[in-house]
């Protein structure tokens, strides 16, 4: 029998095991700082000088300090000290510094992009996979300037948000 779940790492209680409380007070620790995770700012390679319990941060590369070697990791300060969790693919966490989500893409924190093949608001698609390139205006027997201003102005902000190539 193993002795953690398979996804997070949660402690498990085992038949005639001493001292159930403490494991289950261990798992009930990690579901505290993973359950809709939320850092203060990140990631960063050293620990903050006076963390408040509770308080988490995603741990940068080459850490320094009680967070050294545990690159990726989520750290959350507790009664104990530092209790660190390793991401798994799909981890979120809110950033409340950057007002962002983190995502680990399974080998590295993404901060602010969302997978998703489309953008659906109210029942309607509003942004779906992007198209092939909108030429700009060209030709004709009468060229109307102002007119072919204002569609390259309008290609260009399309290009700039990312809606066409």
């Amino acid at each position: 029998m193993t002795e953690t779940s398979p996804r997070l790492a949660l402690p498990l209680l085992v038949p005639g095991q001493a001292q159930k409380e403490m494991f289950h007070n261990e798992a009930l620790a990690a579901i505290d700082s993973l359950l809709h995770a939320s850092i203060e700012t990140g990631p960063a390679a050293a620990p903050p000088p006076a963390p408040a319990e509770g308080q988490s941060w995603i741990v940068d590369e080459a850490a320094t300090g009680a967070w050294a070697g545990h690159d990726a990791a989520l750290a959350t300060w507790t009664q104990s000290g530092w209790r660190f969790a390793a991401p798994v693919a799909g981890m979120l966490a809110w950033n409340k510094a950057d007002g962002l989500w983190m995502r680990w893409t399974g080998t590295a924190w993404d901060a602010g992009a969302w997978p998703v093949s489309a953008l659906v608001i109210g029942g309607q698609q509003v942004v779906g996979p992007r198209l092939a390139e909108v030429p700009s205006p060209s030709g004709g027997t009468v060229i109307d300037t102002e007119a072919r201003a204002a569609i390259d102005s309008l290609i260009a902000t399309l290009k700039s948000h990312g809606l066409v190539e």
